[in-house]
């Protein structure tokens, strides 16, 4: 797994969060990965919803006492 971007959405609302990974993933090569810091909770439901809509793929999810980390690797 290659972290080509890191995304620190710590303090945004949605849909920024997950606005912020989009952009992320135009930046950077298929296979590659960006990984995204986010504290608020409707962005587990966006970022999940957005991999079953695309191609992209969930590689990790982790909810830590204060954000949340998604680590998306681009198709």
């Amino acid at each position: 797994m290659i972290i080509a971007k890191t995304i620190d959405a710590k303090g945004l609302s949605c849909p920024l969060p997950l606005l912020k990974a989009k952009q992320g993933l135009h930046q950077i090569d298929a296979g590659e990965c960006v990984e995204v810091l986010a504290t608020d909770a409707g962005s587990v439901r966006d970022f999940h919803a957005f991999v079953a809509l695309t191609a992209h793929v969930m590689v990790e999810f982790l909810e830590h006492q204060d954000h949340y980390r998604y680590v998306i690797q681009k198709a």
